[in-house]
């Protein structure tokens, strides 16, 4: 399809310009734009195109690989976005591929799929002389492809979208199309926006621990370290001289009982770490008794199993734990004690700030607080059905929420497919991923069938940026 109408500038001489500039442009090794002489006519389909030349080898491995020799091949007038070898290498190397081999088979397909235009596009056409004025096109995936050039006359591909690719070279003429030439793999990315972004009436607080301290244990075991100014996190053999924990204890009453709290996490300053990327678990502790300078090894109260929160430790600033489900399941408000340890025998140093450190800022839990008047509404979950092996970009058919602007209805990934993937432009998104309404709306979002199974299943949970909630819902995959 094109979705814009076409526009005749009255500017011919340029207009003839410009089409000499496209179509006396060739292939060539460093695939900028050169005057060959020539026109763009190739006499041969684009699948012996792509066979003959070197720089395409990776193209034509992954179009056998991908089953669509008669893709490109077909007398059907396509136009298809050619990446050369190097394009395939750094999509490899980005995606931890040893090779075009180790690429799923569906995920190559759509790929591919998606490099092919369903429409002659020729820069050269009235349509596209404007500059900086992208036009829709379909896609064999079923996504958009934008396509235009910049003043320079340079081809585009998706300008206007969060990710954009300048045309190396343009205008070549297979027997069967168009063929234009990329130094990168493409894909359509909608717009981006700010996921984290609040709504105007959504407010943030912070409380502060009333006492923080670590224990040591061994031979410290007795000593107390309730004046230090560093929390000092190690498990080594679980209770040896070099075993350390942390001890915090904060009032949640201190936060505000009006609204709705929809985001809850606890922030402590990282001094130094190892970042052995081994969990570092908090745990609630039972004991809202103990006192920052009485607290030791051996009176200190063990915690409740399992840990409430789990992150993975990094060179960062600091470490946050999302207490958001912990708080909900909570009874009541009041005092609330934490203990931080690290990985079972992971013997991986983590100092951490302690509210006495002089220049990192104190331990603190964030709250977001929404006003909770909005409403989601699920209006629209028929599922997804797709070839087995074959793709389906999700519509506002398939899956749509309401109550919000489609930016403001962020939907999570709970659980993910077993016998597919979801993407996200070119990302194959895992639980905690995010996207929005509008990235369904434009087509953003694809699922991929691995091959496998007869039907499958999405988890997915929605909010809005005002505190509106949508608990985890399924959507049900029927692969054919």
């Amino acid at each position: 399809m094109k979705s814009l109408p076409i526009k005749i500038n009255g500017a011919i001489l340029a207009l003839i310009v410009a089409g000499v500039v496209f179509y006396s442009c060739t292939v060539q090794e460093d695939y900028d734009y050169h005057p060959a002489g020539i026109t763009g006519k190739l006499e041969v389909s684009a699948l012996e195109y792509f066979q003959s030349h070197e720089s395409f080898t990776m193209l034509s491995s992954a179009i056998d690989l991908a089953g669509l020799t008669e893709a490109y091949s077909t007398d059907q007038i396509r136009t298809f976005i050619a990446p050369t070898d190097r394009a395939f290498e750094e999509y490899l190397e980005e995606n931890a591929y040893g090779s075009l081999e180790e690429v799923p088979v569906p995920i190559l397909r759509n790929l591919l799929r998606y490099h092919i235009v369903e429409d002659r596009v020729l820069f050269s056409d009235p349509d596209l002389f404007e500059s900086n004025f992208p036009i829709a096109y379909s896609t064999e995936s079923g996504q958009v492809m934008y396509l235009s050039h910049n003043t320079n006359f340079v081809g585009l591909v998706n300008e206007g979208t969060s990710k954009q690719w300048e045309i190396a070279t343009s205008n070549l003429e297979p027997t069967n199309g168009v063929i234009h030439v990329v130094n990168a793999i493409v894909y359509f990315s909608a717009a981006s926006t700010d996921l984290d972004e609040l709504d105007p009436s959504v407010k943030t607080d912070t409380i502060f621990p009333l006492a923080d301290t670590y224990i040591n244990g061994g031979a410290a075991a007795n000593s107390n370290f309730g004046s230090a100014n560093l929390l000092k996190v190690k498990n080594v053999t679980g209770d040896g001289d070099y075993d350390r924990k942390a001890y915090l204890m904060f009032d949640l009453k201190e936060l505000p009982a009006e609204g709705v709290i929809t985001d809850l996490r606890f922030e402590v300053g990282v001094s130094f770490t190892h970042a052995k990327n081994l969990d570092m678990n908090l745990f609630q502790v039972p004991d809202t008794t103990w006192t920052e300078m009485g607290l030791n090894w051996n009176n200190a109260t063990e915690p409740v199993d399992p840990p409430v929160a789990t992150i993975i430790t990094t060179k960062v600033g600091a470490f946050n734990f999302d207490l958001t489900d912990f708080y909900a399941g909570l009874e009541k408000r009041g005092k609330l004690s934490l203990m931080i340890d690290g990985q079972d025998q992971g013997d991986e140093t983590n100092d951490l700030a302690s509210k006495e450190h002089e220049t990192l800022p104190a331990p603190m839990i964030i709250a977001i607080i929404a006003t909770g008047n909005s409403v989601l509404d699920l209006v629209a979950n028929t599922g997804i059905s797709v070839e087995s092996g074959g793709s389906v970009a999700l519509d506002s058919e398939m899956l749509e929420v309401t109550g919000a602007s489609a930016n403001d209805i962020i939907y999570t990934v709970e659980e993910v497919a077993q016998h597919g993937w979801l993407i996200s432009g070119a990302t194959i998104l895992k639980p905690g991923d995010r996207f929005t309404q509008n990235d369904i709306n434009v087509m953003n979002l694809v699922y991929i069938s691995n091959g496998e199974g007869s039907e499958d299943q999405l988890v997915l949970s929605a909010r809005d940026r005002a505190g509106a909630k949508l608990d985890p819902f399924e959507v049900e995959v029927i692969i054919e």
